[in-house]
């Protein structure tokens, strides 16, 4: 089944971080195993296909997340999985409605009865203080509230501060917190930035 929309009502359980109010994203890591029965699963189920997708979250009238996607497939005979292959931008906004974080992707699976979430192919994170994170993959674990993965990544700080490469890391939704493992970079400190990084 297809639909072609510009807005999608229906409730679709994308990432929602109660513990920060943020909305965030649900989906899981998928290894060659996972990759062949997603391709099964294309070949032998329903799949409906929606077009031009924007999903907009609010929580109190008060709009904390909004999901745009050329493309969004729905698996309804599966274990609940959501593929975007086209890729996805997800901006995520403050009380005062001003954005907070975004974060883009070539390709993004979501699986919510297992509260994972993967970001896969150029996924960018762009902070709202100008900072930037890139890597190959980005995984949400909605159980423990934490942004993770297992190959480089690149931390780019406002303003040529400073510039951090990591061969994995884990952290808060907020970058507040973040852990990396076997660090290298630079860092200019200034009396009104920190970087809240502890490298292994």
């Amino acid at each position: 089944m297809s639909v072609t929309s510009r807005y999608i009502a229906r409730k679709i359980p994308l990432i929602l971080s109660l513990g920060f109010g943020t909305a965030l994203f649900v989906a899981c890591e998928n290894d060659l195993r996972d990759v062949e029965k997603l391709a099964n699963i294309q070949q032998e189920e329903n799949v409906n296909i929606s077009k031009d997708v924007t999903v907009t979250y609010s929580d109190s009238a008060v709009v904390k997340a909004e999901l745009t996607a050329p493309e969004l497939r729905e698996y309804p005979d599966s274990v609940g999985l959501y593929e975007f292959k086209k890729g996805t931008v997800i901006r995520f906004f403050d009380e005062n409605g001003a954005e907070s974080q975004r974060v883009k992707s070539d390709y993004a699976t979501q699986r919510p009865k297992e509260g994972l979430t993967e970001f896969r192919g150029n996924v960018v994170i762009t902070m709202a203080n100008g900072s930037i994170i890139k890597t190959e993959e980005l995984f949400f674990d909605e159980k423990k509230n934490i942004y993770y993965n297992t190959v480089p990544i690149v931390f780019d700080l406002k303003d040529g501060r400073g510039s951090f490469q990591a061969t994995s890391f884990v952290s808060d939704t907020d970058f507040k917190k973040i852990d990396g493992q076997n660090m290298t970079g630079y860092y200019i400190p200034s009396n009104s930035q920190q970087f809240p990084m502890m490298g292994r």
